[in-house]
């Protein structure tokens, strides 16, 4: 059974906005598109000031382990991503799977390449921890 996971109320609207938008001008969802929607649908709603500060929210920095590797990265929205800088898109496999997980959790998840484990070691900044509820 999958965990729950939770999301804080700016970031779901936000989040919801750019899938709308993308509806409004393709009329169809991609599959990446498709599996955020369902989790934020599913997801805890949390207000900013409430949510844990390991969990991982947009525009946090965390430490992954990920193919027997550690990656440092930051989830951000689609137009702020750049692999190569460590800002990982929400769009992206990677960057669904660990919205709203926290830190020590372990997910399963599908990526082009099959199913992969990602495991959460450290959330090194959250927005909403440091009070930075505009980000």
């Amino acid at each position: 059974m999958a965990k729950d996971i939770y999301i804080t109320k700016a970031d779901k609207s936000k989040l919801k906005e750019i899938i709308e938008a993308e509806l409004k001008s393709s009329h169809m969802l991609d599959k990446s598109m498709k599996k955020l929607d369902e989790e934020i649908n599913n997801a805890n709603v949390v207000e900013s000031d409430l949510i844990p500060r390991d969990l991982i929210t947009m525009n946090s920095r965390v430490v992954l382990h990920l193919n027997e590797e550690d990656i440092e990265a930051s989830l951000v929205y689609p137009e702020d991503a750049d692999w190569s800088a460590g800002r990982l898109s929400v769009l992206s496999p990677i960057g669904t799977a660990i919205l709203g997980y926290r830190e020590g959790d372990s997910v399963e998840w599908e990526v082009p390449s099959g199913k992969t484990e990602i495991n959460i070691k450290k959330v090194i900044y959250q927005p909403e921890a440091s009070g930075d509820y505009q980000l």
